[in-house]
């Protein structure tokens, strides 16, 4: 799946009286410019937005799968390497799988329990600054 990713810089509430700078980054999927991306991002965000915005990165970003979790608080980005044995020939590709969870240890948890169909080995994980995944309106 691909999605874009925006990373953002802008004024936000952060307490009381207090605006400060903050720098985020959201996955939009289903978005089909840089610009709708952008659109669908800063229409989220607008009520948070005390002064300044600025978009300082779009890219794209593949994912091989996706592992929401309600209640966790934080992305954690996996490199997995996928094995497919086709009669005596085996392949290996590198994919990346995003999982929501708490913590390291349970983020690595949920990945083995949704991967368990697939023969994959991990390679590595890590917590990423994906604050949301949100869905462009089309």
């Amino acid at each position: 799946m691909i999605y874009h990713e925006i990373k953002v810089k802008y004024d936000r509430q952060t307490g009381e009286d207090n605006p400060g700078k903050v720098k985020e980054i959201y996955l939009i999927n289903g978005a089909v410019s840089f610009a709708d991306a952008e659109n669908c991002l800063l229409d989220e965000i607008k009520p948070f937005i005390f002064g300044d915005c600025e978009v300082q990165n779009c890219k794209r970003s593949q994912f091989f799968e996706i592992f929401p979790n309600e209640g966790g608080a934080f992305w954690y980005k996996a490199r997995v390497e996928m094995i497919t044995i086709d009669g005596e020939k085996e392949t290996r590709r590198n994919v990346a799988v995003l999982v929501q969870a708490n913590q390291l240890d349970d983020a690595a948890f949920a990945l083995k329990q949704a991967m368990k169909s697939y023969d994959y080995e991990l390679i590595s994980m890590a917590k990423t600054q994906i604050v949301d995944i949100l869905n462009a309106v089309h």
